[in-house]
């Protein structure tokens, strides 16, 4: 039987990480003796540049290396998605894939998701259905562009198939969970033997708060943005901040960093750093999806920085409060947190890769 070509397009490392699940629930069905069997091209289309994606990084995560890097770099939302276009429709051309697979929300998948569809290459996207519906974000826009141009959806939620079915999507969506509910199992044991990062910052677990902040809406609105830090410096008690290179610069722009003396400023850390750092905060303060779910995953109650979020199913649980950029709101929300009794599996089972890829071979025969 002719085996079922995949090509994966991502463009940062958090696509890695959940690519790198999918990966390995190929890797291992290929070794039970399937009757079909599975060839995986990764495409990076080099979205973001980050300093701790190194060879260590796919060392220590166990994700394969790309087959090519398209090193598209930076530019405006068009100027990336033009470049990638152009880059990803030749490599569809050239491999000549049965599915190209596509995560999240970035403008790699996007690019790679029109890019096959132009290409009448079927089109599989994990992570569909999420909708913050608040399309000022670029975010939001890819999310349903993707979803509308896609053969196989793969929700993590209940929630995300009933948001598709609002629009009419009804035709090849599954639940299958969240690969990086997967992931968490898997690299939770990983970060506690290899991270360092408690013993490096000197932090007892449970008694720090952690914080990132990076989406364009608070970073590129000066009032946002030092409301936030407003709250941060208010706290009695230490918060670490892991800070983005668009956060900081805006930060030393505005002069924000100075006479904080509660806040720990550092540079990004790697995966297995960051697990740690989460799984052992007291409360986690952000606007970032991945984090949010992070720290459900973790059993952390979090603080979103934003005034919705395509996670509503961790803020109807209990875990997670939206306290928008408002500062008296986000240090109460901090302090008067209320962590619930029950924490149930909104995210599958921790086998969502396996599902997903089960399903590209079920329905790429």
């Amino acid at each position: 039987m002719k085996a079922l070509r995949i090509m994966t397009v991502v463009g940062s490392r958090p696509q890695f990480i959940k690519a790198a699940m999918v990966s390995r629930a190929i890797v291992a069905r290929n070794q039970r003796g399937e009757n079909q069997q599975i060839i995986e091209e990764i495409i990076h289309t080099g979205q973001h540049y980050d300093e701790n994606m190194s060879d260590i990084f796919f060392q220590q995560m166990h994700i394969p290396e790309p087959a090519v890097n398209l090193n598209t770099g930076s530019g405006s939302h068009g100027e990336m998605t033009g470049r990638m276009l152009e880059k990803i429709e030749k490599e569809i051309v050239m491999r000549n894939p049965d599915w190209v697979l596509v995560y999240g929300d970035t403008n790699s998948t996007l690019a790679g998701a029109l890019a096959a569809a132009k290409l009448h290459v079927s089109v599989a996207h994990m992570e569909a259905g999420l909708r913050s519906y608040n399309k000022g974000m670029p975010e939001e826009i890819n999310r349903i562009l993707t979803d509308h141009v896609s053969s196989l959806l793969f929700c993590p939620t209940k929630v995300a198939i009933a948001n598709l079915a609002k629009e009419g999507i009804s035709r090849g969506v599954h639940h299958v969970g969240d690969v990086m509910y997967d992931a968490s199992l898997v690299f939770d044991e990983i970060a506690g033997v290899r991270s360092r990062i408690l013993d490096t910052l000197d932090l007892e677990p449970g008694k720090y708060l952690l914080a990132t902040v990076h989406r364009a809406e608070n970073t590129d609105d000066p009032t946002r943005l030092q409301s936030i830090l407003s709250a941060f410096s208010a706290m009695n008690e230490r918060v670490v901040f892991p800070i983005h290179p668009r956060t900081r610069s805006r930060l030393d722009a505005l002069n924000l960093k100075s006479n904080i003396t509660n806040l720990k400023f550092i540079d990004p850390v790697s995966f297995l750093d960051m697990v740690q750092l989460e799984k052992n905060a007291r409360v986690i303060l952000t606007d970032s999806g991945g984090v949010q779910k992070e720290a459900y995953f973790h059993g952390v109650p979090c603080v979103t920085l934003r005034d919705e979020t395509e996670w509503v199913e961790t803020v109807a649980a209990g875990w997670n409060v939206l306290a928008g950029t408002d500062a008296d709101r986000i240090i109460a929300s901090t302090r008067s947190l209320n962590i619930p009794v029950e924490h149930g599996m909104l995210f599958g089972d921790g086998s969502a890769a396996g599902k997903i890829t089960d399903l590209l071979v079920k329905m790429g025969t």
